[in-house]
């Protein structure tokens, strides 16, 4: 045995083979958690109030259905019996899309790594195996990773990704009396979308931040020592991805699967590129790992990459980002890759963990120190995440914790944790 993560693990994708409505009392503990915070819950109204934003209906639609709806259905996963997961595991293996070598490394192999236990899976309308609002950001240990993070990470990556926008209209897209472009006057309004001088598609800039780490949601599910269940990397073999020369495309599966419900539910090809496009910007080299990371996806979701739209293949049957807009139209660009600045700011806005990681692993060493004076074991692993660092992280948030402790000191921290023991939540 390798440990509770590992037995918990292996129990819950048992379960998810035959059980039509199995429950996920950790995933619902740390709803519990994350539901009190004021944090949690302004982020995630931030995120709706910009969903409201986009434009185009049908993508408005799906990404409200995706996060706001708590019976929302998996589609990537709907009427996928076990034999259509192990045909999936056999498509991805002859693409060189993951690592056999996994099989034995992952704990429940390949497939437990590719397909996450769900509710009701292998019906019609599989089910989140935990809400939106109770999903952690990342690995445990990694940046956000406490009840609720993933919406704390969202926001702030979607503001981003505005501003990223906006900085490119008032830099780029934005002309002076004379007609000549100039920088916009500092103090200035923002150029609104459809009066800049250059087209950046507003809807893709809200969407694909809101969607890129959807499937966390799935992936980094809780256990019940207030952990979570470990992330497969796949999305190629490791070794030959560039194009067939040296280099890898393994990311992490919540990347993938994401990008595999997006192309399953019929979101537009701009949408879905940009999204792929959040760990890798696709020029040069780099196009062959979106390239990759698209067509896992869409072996996931069943669904033909290039007659929807997806990717294109060249002369040498290599897959490759097909043309969007004008690209290609007139003049063969000589960038390699369809690029867009749509794909390259939403790859730049996907960078809130630079800090945050490491901002996490500080607030936790602060937190272990910090124990006693609340009346905390810290080496009691489960009274220390569920009663301690959890909530503490879902309220303060690991940024706030590092930021107050570099400025202030172990008891600035001190007082600002106090803060929750007043209101009775540690």
């Amino acid at each position: 045995m390798k440990g509770s993560c590992t037995i918990l693990a292996m129990t819950m994708i048992a379960a998810a083979g035959g059980a039509s409505a199995q429950s996920f009392p950790a995933n619902d503990k740390a709803l519990a958690i994350a539901a009190q915070s004021p944090l949690v819950k302004s982020s995630k109204a931030f995120i709706v109030a910009h969903i409201r934003e986009i434009g185009d209906p049908a993508l408005r639609q799906a990404t409200s259905d995706a996060i706001e709806n708590p019976a929302t259905c998996v589609a990537h996963r709907a009427q996928l019996d076990p034999a259509g997961k192990a045909k999936i595991l056999e498509e991805l293996s002859a693409a060189g899309l993951v690592d056999p070598a996994d099989d034995a490394k992952f704990p429940g192999g390949l497939l437990a790594g590719i397909f996450p236990p769900v509710k009701d899976d292998g019906g019609a309308c599989p089910h989140l195996p935990q809400a939106f609002d109770a999903a952690p950001g990342s690995v445990f240990g990694g940046h956000h990773s406490y009840p609720g993070g993933l919406a704390i990470h969202e926001a702030l990556n979607l503001e981003s990704d505005i501003n990223l926008a906006d900085l490119y209209r008032r830099h780029y897209g934005h002309s002076g009396v004379d007609g000549m472009p100039e920088v916009l006057p500092a103090g200035a309004p923002s150029v609104k979308p459809a009066a800049a001088d250059v087209a950046i598609d507003q809807d893709v800039i809200l969407a694909a931040p809101m969607w890129h780490d959807w499937a966390k949601t799935i992936v980094f599910q809780w256990t019940v020592e207030g952990t979570e269940l470990p992330e497969l990397n796949f999305g190629g073999n490791g070794k030959t991805d560039l194009f067939g020369s040296a280099g890898t495309s393994k990311t992490g599966a919540h990347h993938i699967l994401g990008l595999a419900e997006t192309i399953r539910r019929g979101l537009p090809p701009i949408v879905v590129i940009a999204q792929a496009s959040a760990h890798e910007a696709p020029y040069g080299q780099n196009e062959a790992l979106v390239a990759n990371w698209l067509r896992a996806a869409a072996i996931i979701a069943r669904v033909d990459p290039v007659a929807k739209g997806y990717l294109a293949t060249d002369e040498a049957g290599r897959y490759r980002l097909p043309a969007v807009k004008k690209l290609g139209r007139e003049v063969m660009l000589p960038a390699q890759g369809y690029i867009l600045a749509e794909y390259v700011l939403h790859h730049l806005s996907d960078a809130d963990y630079t800090f945050s990681g490491p901002a996490v692993v500080d607030a936790q060493a602060l937190l272990v120190a910090l124990a006693p004076k609340f009346g905390v074991d810290a080496n009691d692993k489960a009274a220390f995440n569920l009663k301690f660092r959890n909530p503490v992280l879902s309220w303060m948030s690991g940024e706030r914790l590092q930021m107050i402790y570099a400025a202030g000191g172990l008891d600035a921290v001190a007082a600002e944790i106090a803060k929750l023991r007043s209101k009775g939540t540690i």
